[in-house]
């Protein structure tokens, strides 16, 4: 079992930038690939970055690439979400989740088997 808990997010104003982390328990997760995900009221949980552990390599939704990064330190067992020049629309809740099975598809939330509780990002004009 794994538990995940996001901290990091809050109110800031357009432009500004936010670090969100994901601290995992239970056990390690330096072998399991990480994702990135946020809902808005009345829409669906959207993709919105993710990186593998073997290699790397990172993915990002085409709406947050360039401002966000995703990262890992795995000796602190913990997944972070730089988010740089934030704009109202990245207002939403934001998940960590992590994968156990290999998957080639990492945008989808079905891919994943363990999800944190959810930070709230604002983002106000």
């Amino acid at each position: 079992q794994v538990q995940l808990v996001e901290s990091g997010g809050g109110l800031v104003q357009a432009g500004d930038s936010l670090r969100l982390s994901c601290a995992a328990s239970g056990r390690s997760i330096s072998m399991n690939d990480m994702g990135w995900f946020r809902q808005a009221p009345g829409k669906e949980r959207e993709f919105v970055a993710a990186i593998r552990w073997s290699t790397g390599t990172t993915y990002y939704a085409d709406s947050v690439k360039g401002r966000f990064t995703i990262s890992r330190d795995n000796a602190k067992n913990t997944v972070y979400l730089q988010m740089n020049s934030l704009e109202p629309d990245d207002t939403a809740v934001y998940y960590c989740a992590a994968e156990t099975t290999w998957t080639p598809i990492l945008t989808r939330p079905g891919s994943y088997d363990y999800w944190g509780q959810g930070t709230q990002v604002t983002v106000s004009s």
